[in-house]
């Protein structure tokens, strides 16, 4: 069918109109960038346990959990989560702030930096079961690496909690509503291991370059790095971001680690011969993580698959098992038009328990190392095998880098990995 001329001429003028009225107010001069909101710190959530103070919940009680974003901004919004919850959970107040840097004690808060957290204008809010909560932003300004302290408030029991369980960062509970105090000595109770409800942080920025996501196991959460250090080596890639961007914009490091995930089993999944009872803390296999974890993160564009260790030695799956689940891992994300990278498995020979490490479990892991250095399906591969393992005896961590349990690398070692990454395929 042929179109006349009159009507390619409305039909112009039709699309310039939109397009102006569209673009009326817009500054597309050089240098000009519109705001817009990216993570800037996030977590890997999971169910209550069967049984402890998780699996309890919180009954008019306030928690105050410290978290380091990676890229700062003028305005911040955290993100609650009831997604692993069985019941309705009400959040009676919140507030963010910064850390009073004058005293030693954690749970202090700058008053001065004190904001009230809304819900859709309310000091209160709602979470019903399975759901998530974004929260109105507030006026709050970060610079890159500054710690913030979130304080929620829940009145009523919230029944199993919806946490991380390796925070390897103090965190704090205490009686009653206590998020408008600014010292933290009514918070009476000192959590070594759990973020509470709280799954993310997000900041408003006009220098946003996306965030990277890292979906890994303990060696990602951090385990057996120093306490309140964020030596965690996701932490060390976001100081080295920092430090090398000078004038340009700063891609956030969004940490969903989970101790003792796997790509192919559930947390809670007895494994290792029957030591292992399995948790619930441990999380969902990693592959039912993605839509959580990784695609829903804000501005994401990069992610790192770092998984695949806790598969050979808790569960014994072979080679064939591990490739393919991390091929479907970078296949779902680039689907989505992220940037996927994946990194070999680091050694682990030592590891206690009898059956925890074999010749047959260092053949696996040979095997999936070779796969993925020769293979192009990826965007990237991070070599933590080549940076960690012991020239000597390749199958052992190098012991500069040994926590101590053969499995788990040390500050040190957390440094070096990040260290290794090269910086252009992640900026």
């Amino acid at each position: 069918m042929r179109i006349s001329s009159s009507w390619r001429t409305v039909a112009v003028t039709a699309v310039l109109t939109l397009a102006g009225s569209t673009l009326a107010g817009a500054d597309y001069s050089p240098g000009h960038r519109d705001a817009e909101w990216v993570g800037t710190w996030a977590t890997a959530v999971t169910h209550g346990n069967a049984a402890g103070s998780t699996n309890l919940g919180l009954t008019d009680q306030s928690v105050r959990l410290v978290v380091r974003p990676t890229v700062g901004g003028d305005r911040i919004r955290i993100r609650l989560s009831n997604i692993y919850g069985e019941k309705t959970v009400t959040v009676g107040a919140a507030t963010v702030a910064k850390p009073n840097k004058s005293t030693p004690e954690l749970s202090d808060i700058d008053p001065e930096t004190l904001q009230t957290l809304t819900f859709n204008g309310s000091g209160t809010a709602s979470m019903v079961k399975g759901s998530e909560l974004l929260s109105d932003p507030v006026n709050l300004e970060l610079s890159n690496l500054d710690d913030l302290v979130v304080s929620l408030y829940f009145p009523v029991n919230t029944g199993p909690t919806t946490f991380h369980g390796s925070s390897i960062q103090d965190n704090f509970v205490g009686p009653s509503n206590l998020v408008d105090q600014p010292g933290g000595a009514a918070y009476t109770l000192t959590r070594r291991c759990c973020w509470f409800f709280l799954s993310g942080v997000d900041v408003e920025t006009d220098k946003s370059a996306g965030s990277i996501v890292v979906l890994g196991d303990s060696i990602t959460d951090g385990t057996a790095s120093t306490f309140n250090a964020n030596n965690r080596w996701p932490d060390q890639l976001a100081e080295r971001l920092v430090a090398a961007a000078g004038t340009r914009p700063v891609p956030s490091v969004l940490n969903a680690g989970l101790a003792g995930s796997r790509l192919n089993h559930e947390g809670s999944e007895p494994s290792d011969n029957g030591l292992f009872p399995g948790f619930n803390e441990v999380g969902v296999n990693s592959l039912a993580r993605l839509n959580e974890d990784v695609f829903a993160q804000t501005g994401v564009r990069t992610v790192i698959t770092e998984l695949g260790v806790n598969d050979i030695w808790m569960s014994d799956d072979s080679a064939a098992e591990i490739i393919g689940a991390l091929r479907q891992v970078n296949a779902q994300a680039k689907e989505r038009g992220l940037r996927s990278l994946v990194t070999t498995i680091a050694p682990f020979e030592g590891l206690g328990g009898t059956d925890s490490w074999t010749p047959a479990k260092e053949a696996t892991r040979q095997a999936v190392n070779s796969y993925l250095r020769e293979s192009h399906e990826f965007d990237g591969v991070l070599d933590f095998d080549a940076v960690l393992r012991d020239p000597a005896q390749p199958s052992k961590l190098n012991p500069v880098f040994d926590s101590g349990d053969h499995i788990h690398p040390n500050d040190a070692g957390y440094q070096a990995m990040a260290a290794s990454v090269p910086l252009k395929l992640v900026r």
